[in-house]
């Protein structure tokens, strides 16, 4: 069963995807078909298809937008840009992801560089991440400038939290901790920009960049636990990726690390488990499964999320703002907390 899609996204969606293609076609032929492939424009061949993303974060860019200006129409040029470079930017991260981790499917299609190759996905990755910084830029106000550095100083912060996930890969000591820090700069990083970049780009006050930015923090690490959840028990569905995927590549994510840590007779079968040498058997992904579960790993990334959630709600209501655009932002966040497993 396919999710909603909250109104603010599709229509959203509507004013950031003409900037982001003529962004696009400014790039020499061969790196914009790999692009255009990756952001679900085209087919492998370059024919036009209907297989884009979600628009979450550009949706949220745009409600900043209108958080800082007020009505729908007032600063739609703030969000629509700042919406498609928060997206470049996240395209950027996946295309590069894909590779590190080794995932051979993205969407429920091959990824981009089963398709293309490592080295043109890279080049395609580098950039998409040159073309969101150039659309802030070439605005030239002040807004405008504040919100490349931002989303500059979130790209750092990603880039960050994708070595120590890389890191993590190599030790047998995480901490849930480290872990909680990593989703932070991993995923929480890019969500508090995309929340905070228009209201920055529109010339909003600082503060209410600020508590929207502390806003999509908390809840860019609920749907990181969430991302971490469906990574063991969703759907190929849900996923658009194999069952079990995470425990296949042995990822530290949030609930396996807390299960790790849990100092529990089931954590320590896992421990075991998962540092078999060689590719896990099916049954042994199965049986990891059902480890991280009985050693409380479950349980403890739901609470967390839910935790998360409402500390997100809080910094919300700490903000000024039409009750619709707040309406819309809490539809959103919730939609990404809340995906089929």
């Amino acid at each position: 069963m396919s999710p909603v899609v909250p109104a603010a996204v599709e229509a959203a969606r509507e004013i950031v995807d003409p900037v982001m293609r003529e962004a696009v076609a400014r790039l020499d032929p061969i790196t914009a078909r790999v692009a255009a492939y990756h952001l679900g424009w085209a087919d492998a061949a370059g024919q036009a298809v209907a297989h884009g993303g979600k628009a979450l974060r550009p949706a949220l860019a745009v409600l900043s937008a209108r958080a800082a200006r007020g009505g729908p129409d007032v600063g739609a040029d703030a969000g629509a840009v700042a919406g498609a470079a928060v997206e470049l930017v996240h395209a950027f991260s996946l295309l590069h992801d894909d590779i590190m981790d080794g995932d051979r499917v993205r969407r429920h299609r091959p990824a981009a560089w089963t398709v293309f190759g490592r080295s043109e996905a890279i080049l395609a990755g580098d950039a998409l991440l040159a073309l969101a910084g150039e659309l802030l830029i070439e605005r030239g106000t002040p807004g405008f400038v504040d919100a490349a550095r931002a989303l500059a100083r979130t790209t750092r912060g990603l880039i960050a939290g994708q070595g120590l996930d890389l890191e993590f890969e190599r030790r047998d000591d995480v901490t849930l901790e480290e872990c909680l820090r990593m989703s932070a700069r991993k995923t929480g990083d890019l969500l508090a920009c995309a929340c905070s970049i228009g209201a920055t780009a529109a010339g909003g006050p600082g503060p209410l960049a600020s508590s929207l930015a502390a806003f999509g923090m908390e809840a860019g690490v609920a749907f990181q636990l969430a991302d971490d959840l469906l990574g063991i028990w969703g759907s190929p569905e849900a996923t658009g990726k194999p069952v079990l995927s995470d425990l296949r590549a042995r990822k530290k994510s949030l609930p396996v690390v807390a299960a790790l840590t849990s100092g529990t007779a089931a954590g320590e079968r896992l421990a075991r488990l998962l540092a078999l040498p060689g590719p896990p058997a099916e049954p042994d992904l199965r049986d990891a499964a059902r480890l991280v579960e009985e050693a409380g790993g479950r349980d403890w990334a739901e609470t967390e999320a839910k935790h998360r959630l409402d500390a997100a709600g809080l910094h919300l209501d700490a903000v000024d703002m039409p009750a619709d655009v707040r309406a819309d932002f809490l539809d959103i966040v919730l939609s990404l907390a809340a995906r089929d497993r």
